[in-house]
C-alpha cells in the first residue's frame, strides 16, 4: 500500500508538470547547449516543467513553426524575428541568452587585406536569407557599394560552407566564431594566414539566439509564469554550460540523433559559445536592442529587413517574473 501510494504521488507529480515546446533555430549542436544541459541536469524538471526541444534545420523556419502552433517559444536571431513581426507574425523577445554576436568576416591574409578599408574592390562571401543585413549596414558605414559598381565590393552569395575561401573564389567569407572559422582552420589554414573582422568590433553587430513568443500569449498570466520558470531554468543551464563546456558538449552529442557531430568540433564550439553569453539572467539590454534596430535600418538595400522602427518587439515581463 505504501509503494502504491508513492507511485500514485509520483504519477501525480509527473502529470502536474507544465509542458513547454522549444523550437531551435538550427540542428542540434553546442550553439544550443544551455537548453540541453537544463534538461539533462534536471533544471526544467525541478521547475515543474516538461520541456520538449525540437531541433531546426535548413527547411525549418522557427517563426512559421510558432505561428502554426508547433512551439510555445522559439530561438531566433533578432533580424529574422523583427522581419517576421513586420510581416505579420507578432514575435516578442522575452529573453536574450546571447549578449554578443559571433558573426565575422574571415579573409585570406595573402590578399593584402589588413583593415576594413582594404575590402574595397574585393570579393566577399555573404550569407543571405536575412543574414546579409549586418553586412550591408557595415558596408554602408564604410561607404562601399555592394551592387558591383566601381569603388565598391563584389558580393558572392555564400552557401553554409567555407569552400569559396578555400577555393579562392572569394577573398573573404562569412563565418561564425564558433563554427565556420574552425572549418577553415581544419581545412589547413593557420591563424596567421587569416585576417578576421568581428561584427562586434565594427559596431554593426545584431542580436542572435534570443527567445521569442507570440505577443498575444503574454496577456495570459499563467503563460508568463510558465515562461518565467522556463527562462530561469534555461539560464541556469546556460550558466552551467558556460562553466563546464566540455561536459556540455558531450550532453549535446548525446542528444544528436543525426550522429553528424564530433566531440572535437562540439567541444570547441561550446568553448567559443561560452564567450558570447549573458551572465546576468538573460534579460534583454535595451541598448543592445536599439543598436540592432539602428543597424538594420541603416543597411538599406532593395529589400530591407525592416522599414520602420518596431513597437512592442520585446518585453521584460518574463525576466522580471523570473527574478
Amino acid at each position: 500500500m505504501v509503494l502504491a501510494g508513492a507511485l500514485a504521488l509520483t504519477g501525480g507529480a509527473a502529470e502536474a508538470a507544465e509542458k513547454v515546446t522549444l523550437q531551435l533555430k538550427w540542428v542540434t549542436q553546442a550553439q544550443f547547449m544551455g537548453y540541453y544541459v537544463a534538461k539533462d541536469k534536471g533544471f526544467y524538471k525541478e521547475a515543474g516543467l516538461d520541456v520538449t526541444i525540437n531541433p531546426g534545420g535548413p527547411d525549418i523556419a522557427p517563426p512559421q513553426v510558432i505561428a502554426g502552433g508547433g512551439a510555445d517559444v522559439i530561438v531566433d536571431w533578432m533580424p529574422s524575428a523583427l522581419a517576421s513581426r513586420e510581416k505579420g507574425v507578432p514575435l516578442v523577445n522575452i529573453a536574450q541568452p546571447f549578449k554578443k554576436s559571433g558573426m565575422m568576416l574571415t579573409c585570406r591574409a595573402e590578399t593584402g587585406i589588413k583593415t576594413p578599408a582594404d575590402l574595397k574592390g574585393k570579393t566577399l562571401g555573404v550569407w543571405f536569407s536575412g543574414n546579409e543585413y549586418p553586412f550591408l549596414a557595415w558596408m554602408a558605414k564604410l561607404g562601399l557599394k555592394t551592387d558591383g559598381s566601381a569603388g565598391g565590393v563584389k558580393v558572392l552569395k555564400q552557401g553554409f560552407n567555407v569552400d569559396p575561401l578555400i577555393q579562392k573564389q572569394a577573398d573573404c567569407i562569412s563565418t561564425m566564431t564558433y563554427n565556420e572559422y574552425w572549418q577553415v582552420i581544419d581545412a589547413g589554414f593557420k591563424p596567421d594566414q587569416l585576417v578576421v573582422f568581428k561584427y562586434e568590433d565594427q559596431g554593426v553587430a545584431t542580436l542572435e539566439d534570443g527567445l521569442y513568443v507570440l505577443e498575444a500569449k503574454l496577456k495570459d498570466p499563467a503563460f508568463v509564469a510558465r515562461m518565467a520558470k522556463f527562462v530561469k531554468a534555461t539560464m541556469k543551464g546556460w550558466d552551467y554550460a558556460r562553466q563546464n563546456f566540455a561536459e556540455a558538449a558531450k550532453i549535446v552529442l548525446d542528444n544528436d540523433a543525426s550522429g553528424a557531430q564530433t566531440e572535437k568540433h562540439q567541444t570547441r564550439m561550446a568553448g567559443e559559445i561560452a564567450k558570447l553569453l549573458d551572465v546576468k539572467g538573460g534579460a534583454l539590454d535595451p541598448a543592445d536592442y536599439e543598436r540592432t534596430v539602428t543597424t538594420l535600418l541603416s543597411a538599406g538595400g532593395d529589400a530591407p529587413v525592416i522599414t520602420r522602427k518596431p513597437e512592442g518587439a520585446w518585453s521584460a515581463a518574463v525576466t522580471d517574473a523570473a527574478k
